[in-house]
């Protein structure tokens, strides 16, 4: 009978990592709410209950990972970094939860369109990484439903919608076949030009974006009601827009001093390295707009793959304010 001393050494794990699942969840549910309490309410927990486990989070890990304000909470760097790697860190968790549970489990295929083009200037890479990263999943965009992607989801022709204002239908076939949750959040930025007289502004207030045209893009009319409420509450302020059907000519006209460029951070990202162009943020706080995730029921199991990688793969432009 061979010993137990016998028996050959168990290969070395190397340090056992400090983070724990719930740790990138947090940092996640964070990042998307902006507030503790609205990553308490995500998380299910309470605000208190966040504060302690990010305050043991970043004791573990030696670094700070969000800054802490009344308006709420910043990713530091640190926490950036934390936040891009952990989407997907628990999407191949899950992964491989899977492929434990059932190994000889075929590819999923799923199609997925965005309401707003803002989400394909960085979509499409992070499907990419998605694909290296768990390739019994696969992706299609599917653009062509961009126009009506709720109507697209409803009648089958897509599995998955990154949604920001379209409700779902209020059928009761409708809802008994789709499911939504909140998923994240991008901000909407101001860009003028380091010219203009609200350049060495810190921030800008109300009465800067009444005094000044807007810059804009042909927003969907729900989702121009939806900044406006934002901004100015119920009473509908006169304001001056100018509308251009491309990004790159809002970003010109922004950059000859025509008015305020208004569009969001992921679209603002690419155009700052410059240095003619500044990012400005209202006094009053961060402007968040919400996306949900909506999707068909026999889709779901890569749908929530689909959640925790997207979570963490939206550029931001929180260390990047002009």
């Amino acid at each position: 009978m061979q010993r137990i001393t016998d028996l050959p050494a168990p290969p070395a794990l190397g340090p056992r990592p400090q983070l724990e699942v719930r740790d990138l969840e947090l940092a996640l549910a964070l990042a998307a709410a902006g507030t503790t309490a609205g990553a308490a309410s995500a998380m299910h927990i309470t605000q208190s209950a966040v504060s302690r486990a990010l305050a043991q989070a970043e004791e573990r890990i030696g670094a700070r990972l969000f800054e802490r304000s009344a308006r709420g909470v910043t990713p530091t760097a640190a926490g950036e970094r934390l936040i891009a790697g952990a989407g997907l860190l628990l999407a191949e968790l899950r992964e491989l939860e899977r492929q434990v549970a059932a190994p000889a489990a075929a590819t999923t295929r799923v199609r997925l369109v965005c309401e707003c083009y803002t989400a394909y200037r960085w979509l499409p890479s992070a499907m990419a990484n998605l694909r290296r990263r768990l390739p019994r999943l696969e992706v299609g965009l599917a653009v062509e439903h961009t126009q009506d992607p709720v109507g697209a989801l409803a009648r089958g022709d897509i599995d998955v919608a990154l949604l920001t204002t379209s409700p779902l239908p209020a059928a009761r076939e409708a809802r008994a076949a789709l499911v939504e949750r909140p998923l994240f959040s991008d901000e909407v930025v101001f860009v003028v030009s380091t010219s203009h007289p609200l350049a060495a502004r810190a921030s800008l207030t109300r009465d800067d974006l009444r005094e000044h045209p807007l810059i804009t893009s042909n927003t969907p009319p729900a989702e121009e009601r939806l900044f406006i409420t934002a901004v100015f509450g119920r009473r509908k302020p006169r304001l001056e827009f100018l509308r251009f059907p491309l990004t790159e000519a809002m970003i010109d006209a922004a950059r000859a001093g025509m008015g305020i460029a208004v569009l969001s951070e992921w679209m603002a990202n690419g155009y700052l390295d410059g240095g003619d162009l500044a990012v400005k943020r209202l006094s009053s706080g961060p402007l968040r707009r919400p996306w949900r995730i909506a999707f068909r029921r026999e889709a779901q199991d890569a749908a929530e793959c689909l959640v925790t990688a997207l979570e963490g793969s939206a550029p931001r432009l929180h260390q990047r304010a002009g």
